[in-house]
């Protein structure tokens, strides 16, 4: 005997089994977190320049001038804003003989910090205004975010007095930052 489906039938069948509908979506199973820290450490505020510098020779008179070589200040603090400024002094310059030492004052010495020659980190650093060292001066200054660094090559000039006698000069010039 042949029964008669209807198409309600079917449907009904269809339903039950799956056929036609979308697939089961799987419960969620259990899950787990792990809560994750890390620290930054932070570094220093450096600055480093060259340990000696021959300026040439000069006359009574006249000018010595030249480069003193790399200048960099690296900053690793890891600071949200991270400020500093670097700046210059230099003592008098003497010979090493007679008593007493002959003697060019500081003030006779002219820096120039000219333009960063290298750069990390924004914005960029600024240079200082050329000036005397007869008193402490800004050599470079910043307001970056984060880690940053510059280098430069400053010149020094010493005008030599007219009453200078002949020897070697010697001086110191110190950079430092905070």
């Amino acid at each position: 005997m042949y029964r008669r489906v209807t198409l309600a039938a079917i449907a009904a069948v269809a339903a039950v089994v799956g056929i036609g509908a979308a697939p089961a979506v799987a419960a969620p199973g259990p899950t787990a977190t792990t809560g994750i820290t890390f620290q930054i450490t932070a570094g220093g505020l450096t600055i480093t320049a060259p340990a000696s510098v021959n300026l040439g020779n000069g006359v009574s008179g006249g000018t010595v001038a030249g480069s003193i070589g790399p200048v960099q200040v690296v900053d690793q603090r890891g600071l949200l804003v991270a400020a500093w400024t670097a700046t210059v002094s230099s003592t008098a310059y003497t010979t090493g003989g007679g008593t007493p030492a002959e003697t060019i004052p500081n003030s006779a010495a002219t820096y120039t910090p000219g333009l960063q020659t290298a750069v990390t980190g924004v914005p960029v650093p600024l240079p200082g205004v050329a000036g005397t060292l007869g008193a402490a001066r800004t050599a470079f200054s910043a307001t970056a975010v984060g880690s940053n660094s510059v280098t430069w090559n400053p010149n020094l000039s010493i005008a030599i007095p007219a009453a200078a006698v002949v020897g070697t000069y010697t001086g110191t010039v110190t950079h430092s930052v905070a």
